[in-house]
């Protein structure tokens, strides 16, 4: 744990949201926080309302809701009169076409705004919205449509062609592709969604639903097995609004600026869901990553509040303080980091170029919102995640057989654990009743990260107690990659581990062992580099494949990655009783 500390000036405490952070944990309850909602009638709710209509109710349709900065120059805006438009002609389309509630609708799209009129024309519908990464392979693709029962899938020609054609005979549930730029003649059950979309009228409200009706679906890979859907419901939108206020300091009219890729969970919760839950204007840029042009965006736009990943912060800091040097940011008022530990010198380095630090949080797919922080009227402790969010029990605690037992003493490592009951908690991992039930155990959610808390009650990030791998923010499983490389027909086994990466945080690396008739060279190695980035995506492959005569097995035939690992990275190999003989 670091010693350094950087102290809020007691300005910055007092023009926050939560200028008293010991004041707001005695203070809060959910059931205040719920009163707030702008309900419709009986108890119902609609995520889609309480982004985009309640405030066209409340006289702010004017205000911008989406500003998106096309990568070759182009710009276009959306009030949050047009998104309630677009949104809901988006919704009526959907019911045209026969979907019901609680249908998944699932987006394959980089940042285009016909992407978020999607996701939140979905939550108009009743429907249940899935975001997928752009750039995914066929095979996770195909994996979570199968799991989740895409009826509707809204992409591009190009992706779908290259992606989902060859997909679609193993995808019977999957009856509508719904086409950004036209395209129709890209197969069978192809439309064009701006035609499909000017058919209606766009006056349809939104579907009252139960608090409990699910509305998002995001999928998390596992260490075996298939992705793990998870479900949230319609009512974690008392969280992201929470928690924007709170953690993010947004406020009505900010111009705010997320920029992780709405294919993954912080991309949907934070760059779409909270930011206009608090009226906020929405940044979106569709370019990949460039120095300058963030630091132009951040400048031009006018951000107020940004929230970024530590890859790209180390980045940034990579390119040299030089080039942030020739920008003023008068206008920026927060920063904030997710998706991995943050290193000490990335909080410090924030706090040398833009006169603030970098606040990390905490947060997973399955607890939906952020659960941990740095907030901005709170001392950050830099390499910290932060303390727990008001209305959040978080705790340290040991899991044996019997069950999980807090550990209450400062600067002992174990789980971290939540007390359930939040809103924005998962509901359930799709069709896995067993292993949802697992994540709870003695009145806790177990998180499966590693932690220790200080004598202030701050958190810090230890590692991850199973095999998963964190790169550049996003989780990966070991088995999802080992299975695309036994599909190759030289391998017979393989084992994947992450590796540390001073930029991403972890890379992937494989280890395979090859069938009798093939042998190791290097136009095989680059053959199964290429395979595996066909099969996966660049984000998921492997960065790097070493072959091997055989791996290391239990006697049982299982992998063991953890020695892969240790031999790596010339670690002590630990108890290998279970080796088999001569691995």
């Amino acid at each position: 744990m670091g010693e350094t500390i950087i102290a809020k000036p007691a300005d910055v405490r007092a023009h926050s949201n939560m200028p008293d952070y010991a004041a707001a944990r005695a203070g809060f309850d959910w059931a205040a926080e719920r009163a707030l909602l702008s309900p419709l009638g009986e108890g119902r709710i609609s995520i889609a309302h309480e982004t985009v209509d309640r405030h066209v109710a409340e006289g702010n349709g004017g205000r911008t809701a989406i500003r998106w900065l096309g990568r070759d120059g182009e710009r276009r805006e959306y009030t949050y009169a047009e998104l309630q438009r677009e949104t809901a002609r988006f919704a009526a389309m959907l019911g045209r076409l026969g979907l019901k509630r609680g249908d998944a609708v699932y987006g394959l799209l980089g940042r285009k705004p016909e992407l978020y009129i999607a996701a939140l024309g979905t939550l108009r519908a009743g429907c249940v919205f899935c975001p997928l990464f752009s750039a995914f392979g066929p095979e996770p693709i195909q994996s979570r449509l199968e799991i989740g029962a895409g009826k509707a899938l809204v992409t591009s020609a190009a992706l779908y062609r290259r992606k989902v054609a060859g997909l679609r005979d193993r995808l019977p549930a999957l009856d509508h592709v719904l086409l950004v730029d036209g395209g129709e003649d890209a197969g069978p059950g192809c439309r064009d969604l701006a035609g499909a979309m000017a058919a209606e009228d766009g006056t349809g409200a939104p579907v009252p639903m139960q608090p409990e009706d699910p509305g998002l679906l995001h999928f998390t890979s596992g260490t075996t097995g298939k992705p793990k859907g998870v479900v949230h419901v319609h009512e974690a939108i008392l969280a992201h609004r929470a928690t924007g206020r709170m953690v993010l300091d947004l406020r009505p009219g900010d111009v705010f600026w997320c920029t992780a890729d709405p294919g993954w969970v912080t991309g949907t919760s934070y760059g779409i869901l909270a930011p206009l839950a608090n009226g906020a204007t929405l940044v979106i840029d569709e370019a990949e990553f460039d120095p300058s042009r963030w630091y132009a965006i951040l400048e031009n736009e006018r951000v107020n509040v940004w929230y970024t990943a530590p890859t790209a912060i180390r980045m940034l800091m990579k390119a040299g303080k030089d080039m942030a040097a020739g920008h003023d940011f008068p206008a920026l008022r927060f920063m904030a980091s997710v998706g991995e530990p943050l290193n000490p010198e990335a909080v410090i380095w924030g706090n040398e170029v833009f006169g603030m630090p970098f606040h990390d949080n905490w947060w997973q797919t399955e607890t939906g919102g952020i659960m941990i922080a740095n907030y901005r009227s709170m001392d950050v402790k830099p390499g910290s995640m932060g303390r727990p969010l008001p209305g959040i029990e978080a705790g340290i605690v040991e899991v044996t057989e019997e069950g999980a037992t807090e550990v209450t003493q400062p600067g002992v490592i174990g789980e971290l654990a939540l007390k359930p009951g939040w809103p924005s908690m998962m509901r359930a991992y799709l069709n896995n009743r067993a292993r949802y039930e697992k994540a709870f155990r003695s009145g806790w959610y177990l998180s499966g990260d590693l932690a220790m808390r200080d004598a202030d009650g701050y958190f810090w990030f230890v590692g991850r107690a199973d095999d998963m791998i964190k790169s550049s923010g996003h989780l990966i499983g070991p088995f999802e990659v080992e299975s695309a490389l036994i599909e190759h027909p030289a391998v017979a086994e393989a084992g994947v581990i992450g590796l540390p990466d001073p930029t991403a945080g972890e890379i992937v690396k494989a280890f395979v062992a090859l069938k009798p008739g093939f042998e190791a060279s290097e136009e095989l190695r680059l053959d199964l580099l290429g395979h595996a980035r066909k099969r996966l995506g660049p984000a998921v492959a492997p960065k790097e494949i070493e072959i091997h005569d055989s791996l290391p097995r239990t006697r049982s035939g299982k992998i063991m990655r953890r020695l892969l690992k240790a031999r790596e990275l010339g670690l002590p190999e630990g108890d290998t009783s279970t080796l088999e003989t001569g691995a």
